[in-house]
């Protein structure tokens, strides 16, 4: 079989005298080409190590006869952003990453690939340009961080910086927290977006099994690195092997039982319906609450948990949640390895994988001065720390199309409640009555405008952060918003209300002492009152048919640039927020 790259040749005098110009030998130029991208950049942790891995790849791919040529695409950071205006242009960025890696990835035609990212919007825009891309392909995770002195990680810091402001700690304990949260490279250690996008990029059969959220700095991380290039080649060489081959429904759906098992960000909810949509194929909130649907949760790290997040890969990452969840899956889907999930699971029990784990365990063990096992890390399936999955899709007359909560890291008080609406325009407004204790217990906080028309859809983390870290205020109010949250978020927060504020949904007509109905379990977010009084469901929707005769859009945020194109063409945030050329 000709190789493509080799055709590309043939059709294109000009480049191999402008590869010999970049640094190709000439016998460089017949061997099978493989696209390496990476978010690699001084951006943030999860992407200023990405090089080391990149050159581990280019190993790997020349050990195996090929030859590797790097791409990049600098992500940015949530962390860095939030609280921002920064944070506004996070989702968007998704697109654009995707958006490059199509260009680079179609400009010049590859043999095959290989990608690496860690983190929120890398990971997810490395996903869904690898689907337009759609070459044989393999995916490196870059890992997660070391968790630092008394095993803190960064998510505790928004706890922190609410204490502080509410003086109950001093700028010594703030300042301690800031430079011992992040004291490695890797992505953020606890099971927020980052974590849980490269979880599901092991888990739909796109990365090495075993090679998602280990440790930024251990050793085996360069080895499958390294692994990952030789089986780029190999992919090389294969017919159907490119990823709209590997990646289907049943992929899909393994996937979203291992986000119930981990109890992942709501932020997948974004993620995992974008992709699929690159693939052709419809995933919406409510494929994810069926599945969650009695779904055994059984990963007990933070922020729903006790452990960071290096402790994932020390119980058996991905394999070991899959061995606990195998009789719900789907083990015939083919993966990466040319192998289907079913077998890989099977080499993994002889390949020694298990026992190198253990070893890593015992470590972290001594170095923390504990003694965790492996089931304390993931529970066994009949021991689950919970029955029905992490996350919930609400409707009523509040989100036609959905909301979404995440119901392990919520108060079990606000299962069920009915509560007083507190409308805010943007978070900054709302956070300040909340660490101002303007906001009450049996309030409803509305923060809105805040979609991905709105505002580019930032995450509400502070404000979520300063509730759930009231003592008071976290078992007895409620944030709701068409903005996100954090994966790192906890607390009674419900996201991604749909249609958003600016389209007029709903929650643009909610005011002042509306009474709000939450009952998690029956899966209701409702407008059940005006202004105090109990009203009929018909009643209600008369009340807001006039409200929405005298509501009026809000002038565009943005006139230009990234955030104008993207407050244009997103689709619904319970669709994915992709973009829709085809409006």
């Amino acid at each position: 079989m000709e190789l493509k790259s080799q055709e590309m040749r043939k059709l294109a005098p000009e480049l191999d005298p402008l590869r010999i110009g970049t640094g190709w030998k000439r016998e460089d130029l017949s061997k099978p080409q493989i696209f390496i991208e990476s978010t690699y950049g001084d951006s943030h942790p999860g992407s200023g190590h990405l090089n080391i891995l990149v050159e581990e790849v280019r190993k790997g791919v020349a050990q195996a006869g090929g030859f590797g040529a790097r791409y990049y695409v600098t992500d940015i950071c949530d962390g860095e952003s939030q609280g921002t205006d920064g944070i506004n242009f996070s989702l968007a960025s998704r697109e654009m990453i995707a958006n490059m890696i199509e260009i680079q990835g179609n400009a010049t035609v590859s043999d095959a690939g290989v990608y690496l990212a860690s983190c929120d919007k890398g990971m997810p825009g490395n996903l869904m340009g690898l689907a337009r891309v759609n070459i044989p392909s393999v995916v490196v995770p870059g890992g997660t961080m070391n968790a630092g002195p008394e095993m803190l990680t960064l998510e505790q810091l928004g706890m922190y910086s609410a204490k502080y402001q509410r003086g109950e700690i001093d700028e010594e304990k703030l300042d301690w927290a800031k430079c011992n949260a992040c004291p490695s490279c890797g992505a953020c250690s606890f099971i927020g977006t980052a974590s849980t996008m490269q979880i599901m990029a092991e888990a739909l059969g796109l990365a090495l099994p075993g090679s998602a959220l280990m440790p930024a700095t251990s050793p085996d991380l360069l080895a499958y690195a390294r692994e990952a290039g030789k089986q780029a080649v190999k992919l090389a060489y294969m017919e159907n092997m490119k990823p709209s081959d590997i990646v289907t429904m049943e992929s899909f759906e393994n996937a979203i039982l291992v986000h119930a098992a981990i109890s992942g960000s709501t932020n997948c909810l974004l993620h995992i319906p974008a992709l699929a949509h690159e693939f052709g194929i419809e995933i919406t909130g409510d494929t994810f609450d069926r599945l969650h649907r009695g779904a055994h949760y059984l990963l007990d790290v933070r922020p729903a948990g006790r452990w960071p997040a290096e402790t994932f890969y020390y119980a058996g990452g991905v394999p070991a949640i899959m061995e606990e969840i195998k009789e719900h899956l789907h083990l015939d889907v083919m993966t990466v390895t040319g192998k289907t999930l079913g077998e890989n699971l099977e080499d993994l029990k002889k390949n020694g994988f298990y026992e190198r784990c253990e070893k890593w365990l015992a470590q972290f063990n001594e170095r923390y001065n504990t003694n965790i096992t492996r089931k304390d890390i993931i529970r066994p399936y009949d021991e689950a720390i919970g029955t029905e999955g992490s996350i919930a899709v609400l409707k009523g007359n509040l989100a036609p199309e959905g909301a979404v909560i995440k119901h392990t890291a919520c108060p079990k008080e606000m299962f069920k409640a009915v509560l007083r609406a507190r409308p805010f325009d943007s978070e900054e407004e709302c956070l300040d009555a909340v660490l101002h204790h303007k906001v009450q217990k049996g309030d409803a906080v509305f923060i809105r405008y805040e979609g991905p028309k709105g505002s580019g859809m930032p995450e509400m983390f502070y404000t979520s952060e300063a509730i759930s870290s009231d003592k008071e205020l976290g078992k007895s109010i409620a944030l709701i918003t068409d903005g996100r949250f954090s994966g790192a978020s906890t607390g009674p927060v419900i996201g991604h209300c749909s249609p958003e504020a600016v389209d007029g949904g709903p929650i643009a007509l909610v005011e002042e002492g509306d009474l709000i109905e939450i009952d998690v379990e029956a899966r209701k977010l409702n407008i059940i009152g005006i202004h105090g009084v109990k009203m009929t469901e018909e009643e209600v929707q008369e009340v807001l048919k006039q409200r929405r005769l005298a509501w009026k859009p809000k002038e565009r945020k943005y006139k230009k640039g990234v955030l104008r194109l993207f407050s244009e063409l997103a689709a619904s945030p319970m669709k994915g927020a992709y973009l829709e050329y085809d409006k």
